[in-house]
């Protein structure tokens, strides 16, 4: 078998909660080395606060306790980080650099390290200490103003931590090119991984319309998005939701053979900006239609007209969904399921990763590798810098 594409990468992970552990998960999966650094008195907040998130994002780590106040513990760091190519941290900005592990320290030992900070505003401007959540970031980043009733105000509707792991993809894409960079210059690098940036760049696609649109004199709103005529989310009879996406013209057409509306075949429509300016009558329309047969009826004629079309898949039915089961997604059994990572590469691993760490399960042995002998680590232990 093939080696994994990140065999070899050692990373400590300082982080905590979703966006950083959702980081190392995924770098863990492409087969990096990852040493979760706890802090002393509970480790990881997740573990009490979402303690499935915890077992799922933390699967096949090795956890260190340390107690990072304490000189000592923070010699240990020191040896750790010389030895590691990538450190990943998700404290507040200023935290890191009042305990003596920010970038600058630790790249005076190890000049190749690659240091990413996850925060949620970002390690500068005016709201670079503000506490938040993804409810925060994503209505800084322009998200919220796009979401809920159409006509309605601002709304936090998306049940997925989009902010959060948008970091994260973010994270992991700066730090495998951080990796690639090293190799021509053998200097590693500071990332200001900042969730609101991440999610004001995933905005990218609305802000091409509404500057198109602006062009012509006409204001984009979230009505443009959540009232296209096609397109959305509809009931069946049988009380099944599914969604439709018949954008393009020759996708409305078979729309409209499918549903067999009379007001729908007016030729006016197959003009995308007609059905545009006419979204809500259309949409009322396919309501009404959609309710009055069950979902098995409408999804063998939409596959009939090749319209695109597809069940809303809740979380009781996520790992029954044929399609992601057939592409080999999903590992695990019973209450033990996970999602494997979903690009298909040499090397990598489908069995099940053993389960999330303990706080500092794996102390002694971390330490071990590091160079202490059972002496050191004992007087460690004593001495308060490990836990």
């Amino acid at each position: 078998m093939a080696s994994k594409p990140l065999e070899g990468i050692r990373v400590l992970d300082l982080s905590e909660l979703l966006p950083g552990p959702y980081a190392t998960h995924l770098l863990r999966e492409l087969g990096a080395d990852i040493v979760k650094v706890e802090r002393a008195g509970g480790g990881d907040n997740a573990r009490v606060i979402v303690p499935g998130v915890y077992d799922v994002m933390n699967r096949g780590k090795s956890s260190i306790c340390l107690n990072l106040k304490n000189e000592a513990a923070r010699e240990v760091f020191y040896r750790m980080a010389k030895d590691a190519d990538v450190v990943i941290e998700g404290y507040r900005p200023g935290v890191v650099k009042r305990l003596g592990i920010d970038y600058d320290t630790l790249a005076g030992i190890n000049p190749r390290i690659i240091y990413a900070s996850i925060s949620g505003y970002g390690q500068t401007g005016p709201y670079a200490k503000w506490p938040g959540h993804d409810l925060q970031y994503m209505a800084t980043a322009g998200h919220t103003a796009l979401a809920g009733d159409p006509d309605g105000p601002p709304a936090f509707a998306i049940g997925s931590p989009f902010g959060d792991i948008s970091s994260s993809m973010f994270a992991v894409v700066s730090i495998l090119s951080a990796v690639i960079q090293r190799q021509q210059t053998q200097k590693g690098q500071y990332l200001d991984v900042s969730i609101t940036d991440g999610l004001a760049a995933w905005m990218l696609p609305r802000i091409g319309a509404f500057m198109y649109e602006k062009k012509r004199g006409r204001h984009f709103s979230k009505k443009d998005v959540l009232s296209r005529a096609g397109y959305g989310v509809y009931q069946a009879k049988d009380g099944r939701y599914f969604t439709i996406g018949a954008i393009e013209t020759h996708f409305w057409i078979g729309l409209v053979k499918a549903v067999g509306v009379k007001a729908l075949e007016d030729p006016a429509l197959e003009n995308v900006d007609t059905r545009t300016e006419r979204g809500p009558e259309v949409v009322e329309l396919l309501k009404q239609r959609f309710l009055e047969e069950d979902s098995r009826y409408w999804f063998e004629i939409l596959e009939e007209h090749d319209v695109p079309y597809s069940p809303v898949t809740t979380l009781d039915d996520f790992f029954e969904q044929e399609h992601l089961s057939a592409r080999g997604l999903f590992g695990g059994e019973g209450n033990e399921r996970t999602v494997h990572f979903p690009v298909p590469m040499e090397g990598l691993d489908k069995a099940l990763a053993p389960a999330s760490p303990e706080c500092g399960q794996d102390t002694d042995s971390i330490l071990t590798q590091w160079g202490y002998s059972k002496e050191d680590i004992q007087k460690l232990r004593t001495d308060g810098a490990i836990q």
